[in-house]
């Protein structure tokens, strides 16, 4: 008999929140997403399940390199987009400061 009647759902890995739900292709999007927003390696494989190894390999540029960056830029000014929208809330120097700050941080935005 090798079928089980078990039918709970398997515990994620250890230092997981759950099991990856992603394709691979989905996975360098979804570390591409938080990469832009300035989530670390260790948390992104926790909040996704996605191997910290392979998140790592990502952010190095070890791995998909082609592919993640463009994923990254991609969402980086998708960020810096919906960042400087906020800033119509705000007149004058705020205002002014706070797109200068938003475009310094796009250019000097590192991991």
């Amino acid at each position: 008999m090798g079928f089980s009647m078990d039918t709970r759902t398997p515990s994620p890995p250890f230092g997981y929140s759950r099991l990856c739900q992603y394709e691979r292709d989905d996975q360098i999007r979804v570390v591409a997403l938080y990469a832009a927003n300035k989530i670390r390696p260790p948390r992104i494989a926790f909040r996704e399940g996605i191997d910290i190894a392979f998140v790592e390999a990502l952010v190095a540029g070890e791995e998909e390199q082609e592919r993640f960056n463009y994923w990254l830029e991609h969402y980086r000014k998708e960020r810096r987009r919906e960042r400087i929208l906020k800033t119509r809330k705000l007149a004058g120097s705020a205002r002014f400061e706070q797109e200068t700050r938003i475009e310094r941080e796009l250019k000097n935005d590192t991991l």
